[in-house]
């Protein structure tokens, strides 16, 4: 058993949970982290004893950022095509390929060396709870090695052999492979599968088909979709019953509609707009119609080469018409719902439970969930884009183990 901690002195405390609530008007508040999960939240004054006591000394606390859509496992530099971009040439999606050939020639050693920089990267800034995707293989061998890989270092891994139809292949010869050996390559180390259903991509019938075939082997489903202009994407991903579809940038009313009536969550993607210099997606008309949203980096070399969670949330709040509570929410408990985390601990997920019969929830602190926490050097989460820029973690606890 590791030893219990104590933090107190909270105060302002986002729980995320519907009956706690935001704590810290009445007076300072504390948690008890054991065992890898919450077990006390309530008054300081009122704490139990635990081995260790951490005071934060009127800090705000909040759940650790869930960041629900990275690409970590590749190599190479994209930094040229980044300048022509903001030179004025616009966004292709076959710059993947780009990062394919040198994912590729890269080694086991290499690749793992880079997923890890960028996983302690985005924890020393409060991610706590991290998804990641293949895709920059699109060979069998390849697909496989980076889902493995990915296994070993991350919450989740998603599969997207459907990322992009590799140079010189047949698109419809590529999804049969798609569907049919890399599937079955990948599925041991993977929960689920996306497409990036986009015009340079998968049309609607090729990504029905990848997610089809992701689904009969018992895996979640997730869409890129609606990222270059309006298509088709929203729409599969509500009818397939797809847990989020990510970017969201080009919305029709009847995909707003879609989205508000299902269960699937609205992922939106801003740093990715900002670099892509595409229009910030539509938060505000997404929320008010009764979406769920989450908020996530997108992560990746070519399209959004950042792992600041506190970014994205300062930009959905200046430019995206969300409050902070919203976008705070997004990025943690939305993110948790897109990854299906927020009531428990997923199967095949490696580490959430623990001992005392908590469910391992994440982007939530309340009794049972785990210990995943972030404490801002800051009285208020307010601060996130109040001062944008500003690097203001102070602690994170992930798990119950401190890292930062």
């Amino acid at each position: 058993m590791s030893p219990s901690t104590l933090i107190t002195g909270i105060g302002e405390l986002t729980t995320n949970d519907d009956e706690l609530g935001q704590l810290g008007a009445g007076g300072p508040v504390a948690l008890v982290l054991a065992d890898g999960l919450v077990a006390w939240v309530g008054p300081a004054g009122a704490a139990p004893a635990a081995d260790v006591a951490v005071d934060v000394a009127g800090r705000a606390v909040l759940p650790g950022w869930v960041d629900s859509h990275t690409h970590l496992v590749f190599a190479g530099d994209r930094t040229a095509e980044f300048g022509a971009r903001m030179a004025g040439e616009p966004y292709r999606a076959g710059g993947i390929a780009v990062t394919v050939e040198a994912t590729r020639a890269a080694s086991d050693d290499e690749l793992t060396a880079t997923l890890r920089r960028h996983v302690a990267e985005a924890a020393a800034q409060g991610t706590t709870c991290l998804e990641t995707k293949t895709g920059y293989g699109l060979t069998v061998a390849d697909e496989a090695r980076a889902a493995r890989l990915a296994a070993a270092e991350v919450d989740e891994v998603t599969f997207l052999g459907a990322h992009l139809v590799p140079p010189g292949a047949d698109a419809d010869e590529y999804v049969e492979l798609v569907c049919g050996p890399m599937l079955e390559a990948v599925a041991p180390y993977v929960r689920w599968a996306d497409v990036f259903c986009e015009t340079g991509a998968f049309d609607a019938d090729q990504s029905r088909a990848v997610l089809t075939a992701a689904a009969k082997h018992g895996l979640g489903l997730r869409v890129h979709g609606n990222q270059l202009g309006t298509g088709p994407g929203v729409a599969l991903a509500v009818e397939l019953g797809a847990a989020s579809v990510d970017h969201c940038t080009y919305l029709s009313d009847a995909d707003v509609a879609a989205l508000a009536g299902s269960d699937t969550v609205a992922t939106l993607l801003p740093a990715c707009d900002l670099s892509t210099r595409q229009p910030l997606p539509d938060a505000r008309r997404l929320l008010d119609a009764g979406a769920t949203v989450a908020l996530a980096s997108n992560c990746n070399p070519g399209s959004s080469y950042t792992s600041s969670m506190a970014f994205c949330v300062a930009t959905a709040v200046l430019q995206m018409r969300m409050s902070v509570a919203e976008a705070v929410r997004a990025a943690t408990w939305g993110g948790a719902r897109a990854l299906r985390r927020e009531l428990g601990a997923s199967a095949g997920s490696g580490d959430g439970g623990g001992a005392g019969g908590g469910d391992g929830a994440v982007g939530v602190l309340r009794p049972g969930a785990r210990a995943d926490v972030h404490v801002l050097d800051a009285p208020s989460v307010t601060h996130l884009a109040y001062r944008p820029g500003v690097p203001l973690t102070h602690a994170v606890w992930r798990a119950g183990l401190r890292l930062h």
